[in-house]
């Protein structure tokens, strides 16, 4: 016979046990009881309409802690409505239960907002252009943007009253045809994690399963940046565990570049797509695959799905997020997806994509001879066609230089490397006891602001009187032009002085006029159609850099010396906040590149199309305007210095400079007036585009002996061991 303590013990067992639900059909009796709806419920609980519904049809089981939530409810209302014939042992019969019952409490574990979601709506329909009034507005408020940490849920209070809490489609910043946000986090375990806390419960299995679910359940998007454009597709982000389970291998290894690496069109999961009726875009099952069908009537249906395990999210521009929990990985990605755009690729990718979500092609127009509502070209866009540059604008490899034979040379727009020729040195600065790295915030996103480029194709002109506010190419000879050999040449991406006539974009030509040079072109490629196209762009980045800074605790408000204390220690504050910043100037640098990009793989041949040109923003031209105007922005400032202090650079590259200092803060020799405010035209410090803060900080016999050596100190004087990139803008 069993004695006392294994009787406890096997008790106890039980007690330990997963929470036991009553039968599907009870849970709907006791909700209907209660006078509840399936999608308050579904608000109570943070899910969905239909997975409640799969509850109380018995199609799926909820899982923790949402079901110790759900076990919780259900008890309640069983002692409030006891089936007929009973009565619970807690309320005399002769007292009525309760037409309604309370909402529920919260419970340990999970989240305190529950009710802080909305049932989704039916998705928007893409149809032929309407009138502006009807069909071009829409909804473009987005959710708050920066979700604070999760915090325990409080205690349960003894009384059973709550406060009424405001329904999510209600809301400010929700818009109610997305209630969960952007994207999602999938673990191996059928949870996807949303914005704010949200768990929702996944029951896919396969990649077909869970795109359907993303699309008719998971509530997941992101309104229009534009009201000419189209709503964010939703994301689904995959850990290493969901990318097993859903049946794809957990790494993707392949001889190709790890960027162009995909699944074999004959994979089973590919097949599963295939049979589905659902398509892959021409770049495949990779790291970031598209999972889309065709528009019925106008209805769009696409799928965003990143694989963590295959590196889809790179670490050098978003250190550390890869291996966070995925509750961290949707709040980060969430931050960036508020105050970005939905991630779509690498942060490259975003980038462009960005421009053309804030810049649409097309947009409704009247049809007069008709009267319908038609696709019309969208004034300050790029179009729907591609436009190819003029040869000197072009890669060498491009059609239009290897198909015409051009050897007339090309733009040479580049961000600066240069080092002073270690022969200039003054004894006085080497004596000087540090060098001093400072570096510019995101100077091509400040070079973009209020930018005018060219919208249409070049045509070509000879001997044309310059005119600064036309973009284009100009062939000019900038060789005579005498500067201070202790600065770079703002001519060139070296600081050599030209030797001859070279191509020139206009900001670069504009500059050499400024400095008194009477330039003559001998021929140019222009374009009549311009505008400024990147300046819904650069105020959307800027705004989310200068908003993340300012979570990290670096504000406009801050004077010189908070500043500099305040980037020393911002990062350690919050590092998924500082991830943030970093896609954010990944962001902007790559979306640059993205202008310009080069053909990929082994098997390309010179002359011959790539991809990249059949789009309208492969725009090489615009490219250079913006590092054009960065290099003339960093010379003019350095040319201020040496006039205002006369200080010179040791090295520049890109947005860093190097100087001779004769203390470790920048404030030992940056020029303030005498009542201790900024001189305007030199470096400034602070936390917007276009000012700066400290690169680094090492002994000026360093800085001296890589000079000697031939380097560059400006990629180094970081010194954690990571040297700084060349922002190119590839």
């Amino acid at each position: 016979m069993a004695t006392e303590e294994e009787l406890f013990a096997s008790v106890d067992a039980l007690l330990a046990e997963e929470p036991q639900l009553p039968p599907p059909a009870e849970r709907a009796r006791l909700r209907e009881a209660a006078g509840i709806t399936q999608a308050r419920l579904a608000q109570a609980l943070r899910s969905t309409t239909q997975t409640v519904k799969n509850w109380e049809n018995g199609r799926s089981e909820p899982k923790p802690p949402r079901l110790e939530a759900y076990q919780r409810l259900l008890q309640g209302w069983a002692e409030k409505y006891p089936k007929h014939g009973t009565v619970p042992a807690s309320t005399p019969a002769s007292v009525p239960a309760p037409a309604v019952a309370p909402d529920p409490q919260p419970v340990p574990g999970t989240s305190t907002a529950l009710a802080t979601t909305a049932t989704p709506a039916a998705p928007e329909t893409e149809t032929a252009p309407h009138p502006p009034a009807t069909a071009i507005a829409t909804a473009t408020a987005t959710r708050a943007a920066a979700p604070e940490p999760e915090r325990p849920a409080p205690a349960r209070p003894e009384t059973s009253r709550r406060p009424v809490r405001k329904p999510a489609a209600q809301a400010a910043g929700t818009d109610p045809r997305f209630p969960h946000g952007p994207l999602a986090v999938l673990d191996g375990d059928g949870r996807a994690y949303g914005l704010d806390g949200l768990v929702l419960d996944c029951p896919a299995t396969t990649i077909p399963q869970l795109v359907e679910w993303t699309l008719t359940e998971s509530g997941l998007g992101a309104p229009r940046l534009h009201r000419n454009g189209k709503d964010a597709d939703p994301l689904i982000v995959l850990t290493a565990a969901a990318t097993v389970k859903l049946g794809l291998p957990e790494r993707l290894e392949g001889p190709e570049q790890r960027r162009s690496l995909r699944l074999d069109d004959d994979h089973p999961v590919v097949k599963q797509i295939t049979k589905a009726k659902w398509k892959l875009t021409q770049r495949g099952f990779g790291p970031w695959a598209r999972i889309y069908r065709p528009a019925q009537a106008g209805q769009r249906q696409c799928v965003q799905l990143a694989v963590l395990s295959w590196d889809a999210l790179d670490a050098r521009s978003w250190p550390g997020v890869a291996q966070m929990e995925p509750a961290g990985i949707a709040r980060v990605l969430g931050v960036y997806a508020n105050r970005v755009i939905t991630p779509r690729g690498s942060t490259a990718v975003s980038g462009l994509e960005l421009m053309t979500a804030l810049r649409p092609p097309t947009r409704a127009v009247q049809d007069r001879s008709t009267g319908n509502w038609v696709a019309g070209h969208n004034p300050g866009s790029l179009g729907t066609e591609p436009v190819d540059p003029a040869p000197p604008e072009a890669t060498p490899e491009h059609p239009v230089v290897v198909g015409s034979g051009w050897t007339g040379g090309f733009l040479d727009e580049e961000a600066y490397q240069w080092v002073r020729n270690i022969d200039l040195l003054s004894d006085e600065e080497c004596l000087l006891p540090f060098a001093v790295g400072l570096d510019l915030n995101t100077a091509f996103l400040a070079a973009a602001a209020r930018l005018t480029v060219g919208l249409s194709g070049p045509e070509h002109f000879a001997s044309p009187p310059f005119n600064p506010k036309i973009p284009g190419s100009w062939l000019v000879d900038l060789s005579r032009i005498e500067l201070d050999p202790r600065l770079p040449s703002p001519f060139t991406p070296t600081g050599e002085r030209p030797t001859g006539p070279a191509w020139y974009q206009t900001h670069t030509v504009a500059y050499a006029h400024e400095l008194g040079c009477n330039v003559a072109p001998i021929e140019a490629y222009l374009r009549r159609e311009t505008g400024a196209y990147l300046d819904p762009w650069h105020d959307r980045l800027k705004t989310a850099y200068v908003d993340t800074l300012a979570d990290l605790g670096v504000t406009k408000d801050l004077d010189d010396h908070a500043f500099l204390a305040a980037m020393e220690q911002h990062k350690q504050l919050d590092p998924g906040l500082a991830a943030v910043l970093s896609a954010i100037k990944a962001t902007i640098k790559g979306g640059v590149g993205k202008l310009r990009e080069r053909p990929q793989g082994r098997h390309y041949r010179d002359g011959e199309r790539w991809p990249a040109l059949e789009r309208p923003t492969w725009r090489p031209d615009i490219r250079a305007a913006v590092i054009s105007k960065a290099r003339v922005n960093m010379h003019r400032k350095l040319l201020n210095m040496a006039r205002m202090t006369g200080l010179y650079p040791l090295a520049v590259l890109s947005d860093c400079v190097v100087y001779p200092s004769p203390g470790r803060s920048p404030l030992d020799f940056l020029p303030y007036s005498a009542s201790g405010k900024p001189q305007p035209g030199a470096f400034r410090l602070g936390p917007t585009p276009g000012l700066a803060k400290v690169e680094g900080v090492q002994e000026m016999s360093w800085a001296v002996d890589l000079m000697e050596q031939g380097y560059n100190p400006a990629r180094h004087i970081k010194g954690d061991g990571h040297d700084a990139s060349l922002d190119e803008g590839e």
